[in-house]
């Protein structure tokens, strides 16, 4: 299937203005560092924006940092390192607030309770591929992913980090297809967002039980529990219409990962 080339690339474009702030507790000397004013991609991951924040503040925080784990937190919220920075954006952002996202950068005090440590780029890539992995399984019983060679793999961790988005899809559009003589996926690979930053999957068909793409109004039915209604979804910082074809969104808006990542709003019944 043909992809709608403009469409992948500005969701590829897509930013997020961030406010790096410092802990004032962890500040060393009398001076306070200004903030760090970053545009960064809704597709990375905050582990790939660190480098930069921390070189940045580093020279105001004490060298004896007890575990020296990074981590970032928005209002007194820690901030999940493997959830795409867009993803964080649509769950936690104040709706019509037009100025930088603030965010404050942490060098101690990991809390080890509610984040998962994400020390080494590697450790962030392996997570990657084991989503993409996931994903093809759900689409394609993973027979596209184990048919890949490794250079093949690597080219798509390195166009995502690389912000290079011909390398990326020159790999991807053949997770993007259908397989043969198919006109959609087998399942939709889908996380679902709950407005407390806690997700579910569900096997998801893009078909229903008479054969016809599935549409997002069909998601919403299938999603609805007896005590709670699903009204709507928002992915990359945009509310879709409900008349969106299923098949077409986890073609041209799933993240790199190959997930649709959807908040969902719910109406209590």
């Amino acid at each position: 299937m043909a992809h709608d080339r403009e469409i992948l690339r500005m969701i590829w474009e897509g930013q997020i203005a961030i406010c790096f702030q410092a802990d004032p507790d962890e500040i060393v000397g009398l001076q306070q560092p200004e903030n760090f004013h970053l545009m960064v991609s809704r597709l990375s991951y905050l582990p790939l924006v660190t480098d930069k924040v921390k070189k940045f503040f580093s020279r105001f925080i004490a060298n004896d940092q007890p575990d020296g784990a990074v981590w970032f937190d928005y209002n007194g919220i820690p901030l999940k390192l493997h959830y795409p920075i867009g993803v964080l954006h649509d769950l936690l952002r104040v709706e019509d607030d037009n100025h930088p996202w603030s965010l404050t950068i942490h060098f101690s005090k990991f809390p080890e309770d509610c984040l998962v440590k994400f020390d080494t780029k590697d450790i962030l890539e392996s997570f990657f591929m084991s989503c993409l992995k996931e994903a093809d399984v759900l689409k394609h019983r993973g027979q596209v992913i184990s048919a890949m060679q490794k250079k093949e793999h690597n080219q798509l961790w390195s166009g995502l980090i690389n912000d290079k988005f011909d390398q990326f899809w020159a790999v991807n559009r053949r997770l993007m297809e259908p397989g043969a003589e198919q006109d959609t996926f087998k399942h939709i690979p889908i996380r679902f967002y709950d407005e407390d930053s806690t997700y579910m999957q569900k096997l998801i068909s893009p078909l229903t039980e008479t054969g016809q793409k599935k549409i997002l109004n069909d998601l919403l039915i299938e999603i609805s529990t007896p005590v709670r209604k699903a009204v709507g979804f928002r992915t990359h910082g945009i509310d879709i219409h409900c008349d969106t074809q299923l098949q077409w969104m986890s073609e041209h808006l799933s993240y790199p990962d190959n997930f649709l990542h959807l908040l969902v709003f719910y109406e209590n019944m």
